[in-house]
């Protein structure tokens, strides 16, 4: 099951106290100061990485906490710095302030990183404070809290094409037929509960990478249906392809449907590039009517099950992607 959200407390370890020390040699009854600064606390650190696909881990690891610094010592020894704590995300990452909704850090791609909570500074021992005036200081410093926050992640899937559709449009069929994913695969709604990635092979060295979604209801713009929760993983997708199946009562409407969704919740989602496609082809008699609510669109007529148009489907896919990346140059 993928968990595509999660709260988690982060806290950067709190530095390490000042020591306040003298020192103490033969002959010399009354030495100068010699105490140690404390080291810093260590940083809760989140960094994007590519063996991750799940926040599931942070269900049971609700509270980040980096290592706290070692106080000083006498002879002017400085406390050791406490280790940061860093914590593996999937890429695609978004780490928001759990009380004000503010982006913090967007870990798009491998390796990115954040600062999630810094670690106090460590506390001055009394040998920093010794002057002219006060060559004997008494004075020292405890060690800085790290600093404590609530953030929420949120796991945007990061894929080339984006499957949409009402429920039980044909999406994880078509998604099991073209690439080497498995989804759950059952005639009636809502057997996808949760997005599934897969990757398509096209040609002898051409592939890119398909995410099926669950099926749209009318309102999951507003969150029906756990509709933020799954518009989301669109987002990040280069292109769309609105499923509709052909032997629905009326596709015209279902695709008016979907569409009226996508504009709903913005993002610029309705202006991606798109393939309207016609499933379940296999199912009605002599060559599909394309709806009006379709005119204007580019229209392909698929079945995963005969396996019609696929390679079609396919070659569109690339084409449009390709359009795609040269348009971002």
């Amino acid at each position: 099951m993928l968990i595509d959200t999660a709260r988690i407390e982060v806290t950067g370890g709190n530095g390490g106290n000042g020591c306040r020390s003298f020192r103490r040699e033969k002959y010399v009854p009354r030495g100068g100061p010699n105490g140690g600064n404390g080291g810093d606390g260590g940083d809760v650190v989140l960094v994007a990485a590519e063996g991750r696909s799940t926040l599931l881990d942070f269900r049971y690891r609700r509270h980040l906490r980096a290592e706290r610094g070692r106080h000083g010592g006498s002879s002017n020894k400085r406390g050791h710095d406490g280790a940061d704590a860093v914590i593996e995300v999937p890429v695609g990452t978004v780490v928001k302030d759990a009380e004000t909704g503010e982006i913090l850090a967007d870990l798009d791609r491998p390796g990115a990183r954040l600062v999630a909570a810094r670690g106090g500074r460590g506390g001055r021992g009394n040998a920093a404070f010794a002057t002219a005036t006060d060559r004997a200081p008494t004075r020292s410093e405890d060690g800085r809290p790290g600093e404590e926050l609530t953030i929420d992640l949120e796991l945007k899937l990061i894929a080339d094409v984006g499957l949409v559709g009402l429920p039980n449009a044909g999406k994880s069929t078509l998604l099991s037929k073209i690439s080497a994913a498995r989804p759950k695969i059952a005639d009636f709604p809502f057997t996808t509960l949760s997005p599934v990635l897969g990757l398509v092979q096209y040609g002898i060295d051409g592939s890119f990478v398909a995410a099926d979604l669950p099926g749209l209801i009318e309102g999951a713009h507003e969150g029906r249906g756990l509709g933020h929760r799954f518009l989301r993983h669109t987002e990040r997708t280069k292109m769309l392809l609105v499923l509709v199946d052909v032997s629905d009562p009326d596709p015209g409407q279902s695709f008016r449907t979907v569409l009226n969704e996508l504009t709903s919740y913005g993002r610029g989602l309705a202006e991606r590039p798109r393939i309207a496609v016609l499933s379940k082809v296999d199912l009605v008699a002599g060559e599909p009517s394309v709806p009006d609510e379709m005119n204007g669109e580019r229209v392909l007529c698929v079945s995963a099950a005969t396996g019609l148009g696929l390679d079609d489907l396919k070659a569109a896919i690339v084409e449009l992607l390709a359009r795609s990346d040269e348009d971002e140059l």
